[in-house]
């Protein structure tokens, strides 16, 4: 009886997972055989960003929920680009360097301009305060990814660290959905540094570890 219970929610969820897989599979199949450009789909995925920035940006006082509640769907909207930009490369056997770099580029102006958005938004209502918590947040946003993308030139690997690209998403679409986004600014702001804190402080245990080793070598040679 108890492994038939527990079974029952484990086929539906798979069930569901593999009917979104075989959707977004159809999908990926159909822009690669348009011959879609990734790089389009990404340069969309900001564009759709952007509307989301729109959004916040025209909120007041009387509509805030309603046009957050807006944005928040856009912003879940514009996951999909992120889905299925890197997908219908492979699929269409498109993938490049370039395009690796020119995703990375769409997603910190996709992050900069949701932001950008809610500084308009704070600035109109002359919340100082929060205008200097939000360009916070969106500096240590951008040295998450500056961070790592700095240390994995110089060590190979840093995927150390919480507060990346996807749990901010989630964190500004929850905030956006239910008209919280000030405690959500403060959970950015706080986890994004330590991020930044935790990389940088890995990054220099490494690089000792390598500079010691360099150091060393002449001598054993020797």
């Amino acid at each position: 009886m108890t492994g038939t219970n527990k079974s029952g929610p484990r086929t539906w969820t798979s069930a569901f997972g593999r009917a979104c897989g075989v959707l977004l599979d159809a999908i990926v199949r159909r822009l690669a055989l348009a011959r879609v450009n990734p790089n389009v789909l990404t340069f969309l995925g900001l564009v759709v960003n952007i509307v989301a920035a729109f959004l916040f940006g025209y909120a007041n006082g009387d509509n805030q929920a309603r046009m957050f509640r807006y944005a928040g769907l856009v912003i879940i909207g514009s996951g999909f680009f992120d889905l299925v930009d890197g997908a219908v490369a492979r699929a269409s056997n498109r993938v490049t360097r370039f395009g690796g770099f020119f995703d990375s580029v769409v997603d910190r102006y996709s992050d900069a301009s949701q932001f950008l958005g809610l500084l308009v938004f704070y600035a109109r209502g002359d919340r100082f305060f929060y205008v200097v918590l939000t360009a916070i947040v969106m500096i240590s946003a951008i040295m998450v990814s500056y961070t790592r993308a700095r240390a994995e030139s110089l060590i190979g690997s840093c995927r150390v660290g919480f507060m990346e690209r996807p749990e901010r998403l989630v964190l500004v679409i929850i905030g956006a959905l239910f008209n919280r986004m000030a405690p959500v600014l403060w959970i950015i702001a706080v986890l994004s540094t330590i991020t930044v804190i935790h990389r940088v402080r890995y990054t220099w245990t490494r690089t000792e570890l390598v500079d010691r080793a360099a150091a060393a070598t002449p001598g054993q040679a020797a």
